[in-house]
């Protein structure tokens, strides 16, 4: 089967499931010029045709140039992301259902937010589709509650560089990177990625505080940085925890990223955990974020209760104090356990391994 698979922007992180997708599968991939500020993947490791298309925004759409017109060509179906308001994706599934081609999603879906409009709109969008891969289980089971057939929907989940990550996990050990740092053995509770205000990391800092005045002592690092950096030193100035917190900076190495999070006894996403949740348990890491799941991204499926992490009452700093507590309480003796059940999660989920089998079993069915 000749497959055209149209995205947004080939992004970094999704190199891995693009390499294997291109090895095993007759596909032409097609992907946008810009999105955001996040890095390119390097096209020469595809072997495949590899062609870059504009992505020309309009108000809040976006065309896709040059992708309308290969509903024409010699493909037999195509993979696109799924998003409603890429109006290019709308010309492509009309002609596809005219030319008798197959198209799937490869999408959110459902976020739970939805209002009537948007209701409308998808179920009209989603129901021109073959098949649609979601990330997760959540948007599953409220479409399925919208009355989309259980057969048209598959679960993908997510990926990041599983197999690079895999071979440094092999080599790691435990470090004296933090101990070294804080002059301290306590545990140690990380965050990774930009310092931005929807992060709302000063919800971390916050907890510190409520746990520390309770007696339950902790180091915060923070690695990457971002527009709320400032802001953050100056609350930990205010609060007095400078010998409890570590402005870490950027790291962009995966073998010193891959330590940090090994070492780390708890990384904390206050606002949405996104892949940072994949980032973390792939090296062993339990996660906390919010329980208001419409507001998550899909990755938030990973933290399986009092297992591979937690959940605290979205926004309540109060409710995050006493969950990271209440996790070292229950967990300062079986971190090995915690970070072999984070282990598994990854590898029966959360990889690009995976994440082909359910791309092949949807696209041959």
């Amino acid at each position: 089967m000749k497959i055209a698979l149209i995205y947004n922007f080939a992004q970094h992180y999704r190199t891995n499931i693009f390499t294997l997708m291109d090895s095993e599968m007759d596909i032409d991939f097609y992907f946008g010029d810009r999105y955001l500020n996040v890095k390119k993947m390097d096209y020469a490791l595809l072997k495949n045709k590899v062609t870059e298309v504009k992505n020309i925004h309009l108000g809040p759409f976006v065309w896709q140039s040059s992708t309308a017109q290969l509903a024409w060509r010699n493909y037999d179906a195509f993979i696109m992301l799924g998003e409603p308001k890429c109006l290019s994706s709308w010309v492509i599934l009309l002609l596809a259902r005219i030319l008798r081609k197959r198209v799937y999603f490869w999408t959110h879906g459902w976020y739970g937010r939805e209002g009537l409009g948007k209701r409308i709109t998808k179920k009209l969008y989603f129901g021109l589709a073959n098949g649609i891969m979601l990330y997760g289980e959540y948007a599953r089971q409220l479409m399925l509650k919208q009355g989309f057939a259980a057969k048209k929907l598959s679960v993908i989940h997510n990926s990041l560089a599983y197999d690079k990550q895999i071979e440094l996990r092999k080599g790691l050990e435990n470090s004296s990177k933090y101990s070294n740092h804080f002059g301290n053995t306590y545990p140690n509770v990380v965050f990774v990625g930009r310092l931005t205000k929807e992060k709302k990391l000063h919800q971390i800092l916050q907890a510190q505080s409520i746990c520390r005045k309770n007696g339950c002592l902790f180091n915060v690092t923070f690695i990457g940085d971002g527009t709320e950096e400032v802001a953050l030193k100056e609350l930990v100035r205010q609060m007095k925890s400078d010998e409890n917190v570590w402005f870490y900076g950027p790291s962009y190495k995966e073998e010193e990223l891959s330590q940090l999070l090994y070492d780390a006894d708890l990384c904390v996403a206050p606002g949405n955990i996104g892949l940072t949740a994949m980032h973390a348990m792939t090296y062993g890491c339990p996660c906390i974020s919010h329980n208001d799941f419409k507001w998550q991204m899909p990755e938030f499926e990973a933290i399986q209760e009092n297992i591979t992490g937690a959940f605290f009452e979205r926004d309540n700093i109060e409710d995050l104090a006493r969950v990271i507590t209440s996790w070292f309480d229950m967990h300062h003796e079986d971190r090995e356990k915690v970070r072999q059940a984070c282990y598994k999660e990854i590898e029966e989920k959360w990889n690009p391994h995976k994440q082909l089998e359910t791309i092949k079993k949807v696209i041959m069915a």
